[in-house]
């Protein structure tokens, strides 16, 4: 869980995560629960929130059913898609759930 003022601190990347989920054509439940899965797992080091903040797209729309190609959700987020690859399950499991085995 994470705090209101967490949100306030974060909010560059709230909003880079609000405007790739619009690039990506993703509804708002999509959204809320990346910003919800990134609010979570914000990392200390502002360079790997980038990284965090994709991963979280990326899962999120996992769990709505709104997949979308690693390669897509990297490019609206500005990373690579190895960055996506390496930490999308490490988000999931954070969250609480059991990532796909492929």
């Amino acid at each position: 869980m994470y705090r209101a003022s967490d949100h306030v601190a974060n909010e560059e990347w709230v909003d880079r995560i609000g405007e790739a989920t619009d690039a990506l054509d993703l509804d708002e439940t999509v959204h809320t629960t990346a910003v919800d899965l990134f609010l979570s797992n914000v990392p200390d080091a502002e360079r790997s929130k980038a990284t965090v903040a994709a991963a979280s797209l990326y899962a999120a729309a996992l769990i709505r059913g709104q997949e979308r190609p690693q390669s897509a959700v990297a490019d609206a987020m500005s990373v690579t898609r190895l960055s996506v690859h390496t930490h999308w399950k490490t988000v999931l499991e954070e969250a609480g759930f059991t990532p796909p085995s492929w």
